[in-house]
Parts: C-alpha cells; sequence; structure tokens
C-alpha cells in the first residue's frame, strides 16, 4: 500500500537485454524504473535476459526509484517464466509488474495468483508486488473499468503504438496527430477512457512513451497534453526526457503556491474564528468547497514531488 501513492511522473524503460543500459539507470532521477522483457528483448535472448533482470533488481545501488520489471503477455510462452524467476531472485525489491497487452480482466487474475504462490513459496509479503495494466488494444479499452478493479492494479498504462495499431489508425508516428486528421486531438478519446476509468477506480493514469527520444520539445509536448488532462506520468525510453517529464507532470510553482494559499485560506474562513463561510473571496477570487478539492490535487501532486512554496503562506485579516 505504501507505494501505490507514490509519484509515477516518469517511468523509465530500460531493456533487459543491456547491462549497460541498466547500470545508467541505477543513478537516474525517474520516479520508476522497469527493466523490460517484452518488446525490448527478442526471442532468443529472452531467457538469458530474465535472469539478467532479476540479478539487477535483486542487487544493491538503486537510487530509491519504485522498481519494476515488464514480463511477456500471456499470449506468449514465456510469462509463467518470466513471474517465477524474476520475484524467486528479486521479490524483496520489486515494487511493480508490468503486465502488458491487457484486454481483459482475467490476465490480472492470472498474473495475481501466480504472484500470490511466489509469495508465498518465497515468504515474501502477500499482496506487496503492484500491477500497472497496460491497455493497448480495442478489447482492453473496451473491458478498462473491470481491469481497473483487478487485484493488485495500481495504475492504468496506455500503449500508445499497439492501440493505434489495434484501431487501424494510418500513422507510423507514436503519439502524434495522425496526417489528415485537422480538427481536435486523435488520440483524446483513449485518453480520457482510460484517465476515467483510473480516476473512478482510484488508480494512476500513465501516457505511454514518446518515441522520437532526442526531439525532447516535442516530448513536452506531448507530456504537457496528457499532463493537463490529469495523467500522472508518463513513459520515457531516454534519460534526456526524464527532466523534461518530472517538470510536465509536476505543477507549475505558482499554480503549486496559489493551491497551499487556497487550503490555508479556505480552511481559516470555514473555522469559527474565520466566521464558519463557505464561500468567500480570496483576492479577486471567489473560493468554495470546489476550490478546496481542485486545490487539492495540486497541492497533492507538489507535495509528492518535493516542491517546497516559494510565495507567503495565508494570513488572517486583522
Amino acid at each position: 500500500m505504501e507505494n501505490r501513492y507514490r509519484p509515477r511522473r516518469t517511468i523509465l524503460s530500460v531493456p533487459g537485454s543491456s547491462t549497460k543500459m541498466i547500470e545508467k539507470a541505477k543513478a537516474l532521477p525517474a520516479d520508476e524504473v522497469f527493466l523490460d522483457l517484452e518488446d525490448a528483448v527478442a526471442p532468443d535472448a529472452k531467457a538469458e535476459a530474465r535472469t539478467r533482470v532479476a540479478t539487477a533488481l535483486a542487487e544493491p545501488g538503486w537510487a530509491g526509484q519504485l522498481l519494476g520489471v515488464r514480463v511477456n503477455d500471456w499470449t506468449t510462452p514465456w510469462t509463467y517464466a518470466d513471474v517465477i524467476e524474476v520475484v524467486s531472485t528479486a521479490g524483496a525489491s520489486l515494487d511493480i509488474v508490468v503486465l502488458p497487452k491487457v484486454s481483459d480482466a482475467t490476465h490480472i487474475h492470472a498474473l495475481d495468483m501466480l504472484l500470490s504462490q511466489v509469495e508465498a513459496t518465497h515468504g515474501l509479503p502477500l499482496g506487496r508486488i503492484g500491477i500497472e495494466a497496460q491497455i493497448e488494444n480495442a478489447q482492453g479499452l473496451t473491458n478498462v473499468d473491470a481491469i481497473a478493479t483487478a487485484p493488485r492494479v495500481q495504475a492504468l498504462v496506455l500503449g500508445p503504438a499497439d492501440m493505434a495499431a489495434s484501431l487501424n489508425m494510418r500513422t507510423l508516428e507514436v503519439g502524434e496527430q495522425p496526417e489528415g486528421y485537422d480538427v481536435g486531438d486523435a488520440h483524446h478519446h483513449v485518453l480520457m477512457r482510460i484517465l476515467v476509468a483510473a480516476r473512478a477506480h482510484g488508480v494512476l493514469a500513465i501516457d505511454g512513451p514518446f518515441l522520437k527520444v532526442r526531439d525532447v520539445e516535442a516530448f513536452r509536448r506531448v507530456a504537457g497534453r496528457s499532463a493537463a488532462l490529469g495523467y500522472d506520468g508518463k513513459w520515457v525510453l531516454h534519460p534526456d526526457q526524464i527532466a523534461a517529464g518530472n517538470e510536465v507532470f509536476s505543477p507549475r510553482q505558482a499554480d503549486y503556491d496559489h493551491a497551499e494559499l487556497i487550503l490555508e485560506a479556505y480552511e481559516w474562513h470555514t473555522s469559527q474564528a474565520g466566521g464558519a463561510r463557505g464561500a468567500v473571496m480570496l483576492g479577486d477570487e471567489m473560493i468554495d468547497e470546489a476550490s478546496r478539492k481542485m486545490a487539492l490535487v495540486i497541492a497533492g501532486k507538489g507535495r509528492a514531488a518535493g516542491m517546497e512554496r516559494t510565495a507567503e503562506p495565508f494570513r488572517p485579516p486583522s
């Protein structure tokens, strides 16, 4: 439970086939790092990468990030072996299992049962390891509410490339607007459907990767879109994307300062000392209970990101 609400502004995907990249990832300031056994590893290299990943996750030297592994999906012959070896070796330090191509809640139930058996066998705390479910096709999007309520699920993750392919979207640029779609956002429905399910069921919503890893400004633009909607974070594929992602998915300093001010002012004005009023003026702005709820979101994200106030606190009128 302690991991459910830790920030996941940036989630770094690291190929499980690369010892060099794994070592470099240990010191990077992403909120979460997962070692990938799925798309980043060729079929003939799966077994070797699995052992490498399990050993690396169990080693010391990580910088306090949430640690995860992306296993292969249930349509492959590798899923059970991924889970058994990685959890058996590194279960004490493993926080997350990323399960790709989740199209039905039964995929989560199967992983939950396997995790529970391995945890019990090795004396690990039952249920501590969370699941991040990747929604990557039309069927998964249709079943997203049931997936969000399945055991251990802590986050829903958009898989933009596979989703675009599933929808027959006419594009080869992951996350960008398909050529010819000149009104609105072609990805808006998918983004919002995942976000609404996440919020309705109390889990995090994570945007998928942006593949043009050297174009940091384009990454900022695409990440800013999902951050504005309310997403909690985004996958990153390159160290250059981490600082940008941490910034984009943290509140702007002025917004964080103002959110804290709203909370302090509203708490005082609704108290007996402040007149027990439910709607008051804060400068030129009227604030009420709805304002407090909105401010809690911004302040909560700022606090989780370790932000500090730069503006003066609220001072009751004399």
